[in-house]
């Protein structure tokens, strides 16, 4: 069990570019998520996160019918299923992201998180190494504060 297809989750919800925020606020919502990747023609287009719909959506007083293509995150960061975990959290730390969508094929087929990481014992150092990186670059002060 060292390949991300061994602790990735299969069972993902997406939505399409044309769907609206409201929906997607909805399932995020339901489903207890913080990011939902997007899809087109079953090919991952981007993603969408809570910080998306609030930043780019909420604050930018963009109404809830807004579709999700004019909010989301169009930068595509992926892995595959037959990478290293370490492969994955190097590129996660590197994106900075929590959540990394795993393609194979052009066709998303899984994502995999700091948490799937985390749970399985061998690969903690890989998340907390990857999650370490992410908290610095987002909030120097709490790394700098840790450090006393």
């Amino acid at each position: 069990m060292n390949k991300v297809r061994d602790i990735m989750s299969t069972n993902v919800i997406f939505v399409s570019p044309d769907d609206n925020l409201y929906e997607v606020a909805c399932l995020m919502r339901d489903n207890n998520v913080g990011s939902i990747p997007v899809l087109e023609n079953n090919q991952l287009k981007g993603m969408i996160t809570d910080r998306d719909i609030v930043i780019r959506g909420v604050a930018e007083r963009k109404p809830n019918s807004s579709a999700v293509k004019d909010i989301m995150s169009s930068r595509l960061v992926y892995g595959r299923p037959d990478m290293s975990i370490d492969e994955a959290a190097n590129i996660m730390a590197e994106a900075q992201v929590r959540r990394l969508p795993v393609v194979e094929n052009n066709q998303l087929v899984g994502i995999v998180s700091i948490g799937d990481m985390a749970v399985r014992e061998p690969f903690a150092d890989e998340a907390g190494r990857a999650m370490q990186e992410i908290t610095e670059t987002h909030n120097p002060r709490v790394s700098s504060d840790l450090q006393h």
